[in-house]
């Protein structure tokens, strides 16, 4: 009987889709945090965000205040609106400046029409690695730089 040696295709689809259904319910346990990679996209994207407003600012020959708020996450535009979310796996922190220009400052980095701002730095942190987004009072240059998370 050399016929009945192997299996038949109705046994190999079988194993397959069982193997599918499994993997179908391993696969979204596994945790998907961010990646250095996209954590370093996050810091790109963000100080992209900066330099756009500061470059806006010197243009329009305005105030323009970028809005930064570490607790839900966001990095906004003062000049476009456009809105940088960070994923809730990075730890954001944001040293900003109370006051600038004679006013209350709190919660944005203020860029001026002479392309001073405010200054300030944001800190985007996970599993020991992270970037500091720092914007310098005298000139407003933003700057990436990475550094070891506590």
């Amino acid at each position: 009987m050399a016929g009945d040696a192997g299996f038949t295709l109705l046994e190999i689809v079988c194993v397959v889709a069982i193997v599918a259904m499994l993997a179908a319910i391993v696969l979204p346990a596994f945790p998907r945090g961010t990646s250095r990679t996209r954590l370093n996209a996050y810091a790109m994207e963000t100080a992209r965000l900066l330099k756009d407003d500061r470059n806006a600012a010197i243009r329009r020959r305005i105030q323009i205040a970028t809005r930064v708020d570490a607790t839900s996450r966001t990095v906004q535009s003062g000049s476009t609106g456009r809105v940088v979310r960070l994923p809730g796996d990075i730890v954001v922190s944001a040293m900003l400046a109370a006051a600038c220009n004679q006013r209350l400052a709190g919660k944005t980095i203020d860029f001026f029409a002479s392309g001073m701002s405010c200054g300030g730095t944001i800190a985007l942190t996970q599993h020991g690695m992270g970037y500091q987004i720092r914007v310098n009072w005298l000139t407003g240059g933003v700057e990436i730089v990475p550094v070891d998370a506590p």
